[in-house]
């Protein structure tokens, strides 16, 4: 009999057409949940309600995060709908179980003064120009890692300001780039892609040495060391972090940035209205009559 396993994620490839990280997270979920029910000599084929609960309590247990939980739950509703509709089992014993809330407290952030360090650090290496064309990129557009890393240079609107992003389940937006940051990728571009390039073509913007595409391993890496002396760390996300909650500070509205985000669900975008103690004595300071 076929391994539900690799069927369901042909079924996600092909059917569904989740991305490449999507179908990585999951697949790990599903394995390590496979793992746990074989050590309790028990099958992926036929598990209980209280095997998954039980798994939940070892993650939990373990130090896994809540949004690390919460994905794992999801990996295992979308498995079981897809045992149940090929008839590879007859019960859904995830049905009804609610996953535990999304963050319970404001994503990490930096500063905008802490931004604008990070982003001017890049200087003086070969490979400067290109590190801070992605970090204004980022930060500009409220960019994934993977988009960034994805984007081509045809998604690049320069004139009207605006970038074609290809993002979660290949859900195409468009958001704004601001001046500055479309005036250091015209630089990388003019001054250091074709060197990188070595004569050779690529349609992706951001290139290593020898013309190849930027990885994600590779911006982890090159985010840590210019995060190096702040007192926070960091990672691509948390400039994407930065982007939604600077824009929130400035007024913009939550609709507005659900689009710019890609969010699906409004309440996604929702948690960058838990406002830390400054923001609210900033608020109150500008808007009360007596502040």
């Amino acid at each position: 009999m076929t391994d539900p396993i690799e069927s369901f994620f042909s079924y996600l490839t092909i059917e569904k057409g989740l991305s490449p990280n999507t179908l990585e997270a999951y697949r790990k979920d599903i394995l390590k949940f496979s793992s746990y029910l074989a050590e309790k000599s028990k099958s992926i084929k036929a598990f209980s309600r209280s095997d998954v609960v039980s798994f939940i309590s070892h993650l939990r247990d373990s130090g896994n995060q809540t949004a690390t939980v919460a994905r794992c739950i999801s990996a295992l509703r979308g498995l079981c709908k897809y045992m149940l509709i090929e008839k590879i089992s007859t019960e859904d014993p995830v049905e009804n179980l609610s996953a535990p809330k999304g963050w319970k407290r404001v994503p990490k952030i930096i500063g905008v003064e802490d931004v604008t360090t990070l982003i001017r650090k890049p200087q003086g290496e070969k490979l400067s120009l290109r590190d801070r064309a992605i970090l204004e990129m980022i930060y500009s557009s409220g960019l994934r890692a993977s988009e960034v890393i994805n984007m081509k240079i045809s998604d690049i609107n320069f004139q009207a300001g605006f970038i074609t992003v290809r993002g979660k389940g290949s859900k195409e937006r468009v958001v704004p780039a601001n001046e500055n940051a479309l005036k250091t990728v015209t630089q990388y571009i003019e001054e250091l892609r074709p060197a990188l390039l070595n004569k050779r073509t690529s349609h992706y913007l951001f290139l290593r040495k020898g013309g190849k595409p930027m990885t994600r391993q590779r911006l982890w890496q090159l985010i840590k060391t210019y995060a190096r002396g702040l007192q926070t760390k960091i990672s691509p996300h948390t400039l994407r972090h930065c982007f939604a909650s600077h824009l929130l500070d400035g007024g913009a509205d939550l609709r507005s940035l659900q689009k710019m985000l890609g969010h699906t669900d409004i309440s996604t975008t929702q948690i960058y209205t838990k406002v830390t103690p400054e923001r609210l004595r900033k608020i109150h300071k500008n808007h009360h009559p007596r502040g």
